[in-house]
């Protein structure tokens, strides 16, 4: 597939988003919502390294369709820049058919990188040996959050070793859409080593470190380049163009213009219904 930049347009282009992509996972079930449960409050983590801060914050849900098979599934991680936040499952994302699976993670200060990496990792990989048992393909799983968990989405799925450690290989993954996440180290991550936060890094815990053309098909999706975090256009647009660089065959980049960095995500959302939507039609 040709690699392809859009610059969306303002609050025009999101309506047509919306538009278009509302009927992607609907209609099921001779045109009716299929029904829905929640499984809630699932550890992730196991073994006899569980401290009892893993066992507060490794935990998620899933929020799966009762009525459908091999239904498709995004693992969502909840922003807050590696220091807060909670799971939820986007409104945009209910009743569409798929299921989500909502994972909080270790903050900081309790623990410091690779803690928030370890844990992502874990929360994928417990999709891939679980999803089954709710009715889900685990050939179907994609990965997604906004801003910190945008940046959680990147790592996991470019940077192999992590799913790697719990035999997952990483390009099993059915596609990343990372919402405005870091692709350079994260903020956090630099503070933790005494780095200004003005200054860019790009090493082994920066998703741009590990660029390679075989990696599952990647949405880069951002809000407007003057409304969003210092400089996360442009380092998202870098990461587009080396992905071409290194013959990626299916990158996209959306800059939501007119959208800032919170306010993206809404819009964002029905980009990512059509992204899944793409994918699950044309693989076996």
């Amino acid at each position: 597939m040709k690699h392809t930049q859009q610059n969306t347009r303002a609050l025009a282009f999101a309506l047509v988003t919306i538009a278009l992509a509302l009927p992607a996972f609907t209609q099921v079930n001779a045109g009716t919502a299929p029904a829905y449960k929640t499984a809630s409050d699932i550890l992730y983590r196991e073994g006899a390294e569980l401290t009892d801060y893993m066992t507060e914050r490794c935990r998620l849900d899933v929020y799966y369709p009762t009525d459908v098979k091999d239904f498709a599934t995004v693992v969502w991680f909840h922003g807050g820049g590696l220091k807060a936040g909670n799971r939820f499952v986007p409104r945009e994302l209910k009743e569409q058919g798929l299921a989500v699976v909502a994972v909080n993670y270790r903050l900081n200060p309790h623990v410091k990188s690779p803690a928030y990496v370890e844990d992502a990792a874990a929360a994928v990989a417990w999709t891939f040996k679980n999803i089954a048992t709710y009715g889900g393909s685990p050939q179907r799983i994609f990965v997604s959050g906004h801003s910190a968990g945008g940046y959680l989405t990147s790592m996991v799925g470019l940077d192999k070793r992590w799913l790697a450690a719990h035999k997952i290989d990483a390009d099993q993954i059915a596609g990343l859409i990372p919402f405005s996440g870091h692709t350079i180290t994260h903020f956090t991550v630099r503070a933790e080593r005494g780095i200004d936060g003005k200054q860019p890094i790009i090493d082994d815990m920066a998703p741009l470190y590990h660029v390679r053309k075989d990696a599952p098909p990647l949405l880069l999706i951002t809000g407007g380049r003057d409304l969003e975090m210092l400089g996360r256009y442009e380092e998202n647009a870098y990461m587009w163009r080396m992905m071409q660089v290194a013959g990626h065959p299916d990158t996209t980049l959306h800059e939501l213009e007119g959208f800032n960095h919170g306010q993206m995500a809404a819009p964002a959302h029905h980009l990512l219904l059509r992204f899944v939507k793409r994918i699950v039609q044309t693989t076996p």
